[in-house]
């Protein structure tokens, strides 16, 4: 199956959220990777950050599942070329393998605008305020 490299970036940061679903309901990480600013972070996991090849391979990962994301809004605040998007999410269904697969959460998630008008995320964090694990304590 042969995916599009054109799922477009949004040029309005109430578009962010959902463009970047179709991105990832295509489940190709390099399409992904173009909704986040060069340096921009990536959360895997609960107080664990990735950029770069980093972000790409988590993001990959995530991707592997073959089951799509189904995001809804819930804020987004902008200031200039800032904004703040908490946004629920579930990526539910069923793998390639036949596991079952449900995760779901409320992002917190900073995007900038850049120079070209199109957003892209500074810092996507699905685990929202999930506490890290502290010492002795497996993730998640």
């Amino acid at each position: 199956m042969t995916h599009s490299t054109s799922v477009p970036l949004a040029t309005e940061a109430a578009e962010h959220p959902h463009a970047f679903a179709r991105a990832f309901n295509t489940f190709d990480p390099v399409i992904v990777d173009r909704f986040y600013e060069p340096a921009g972070v990536f959360v895997p996991q609960p107080g664990v950050t990735v950029s770069g090849l980093e972000r790409l391979a988590a993001n990959a990962r995530f991707l592997e599942w073959r089951v799509p994301i189904r995001v809804a809004p819930r804020h987004i605040y902008v200031s200039g070329d800032l904004a703040l998007f908490i946004v629920d999410y579930v990526i539910e269904g069923t793998t390639p393998a036949d596991e079952p697969v449900r995760l779901a959460g409320t992002a917190t998630d900073v995007g900038r605008c850049g120079s070209d008008g199109r957003w892209r995320y500074v810092i996507d964090n699905p685990f929202g305020v999930a506490r890290p694990p502290g010492k002795g304590e497996s993730p998640g």
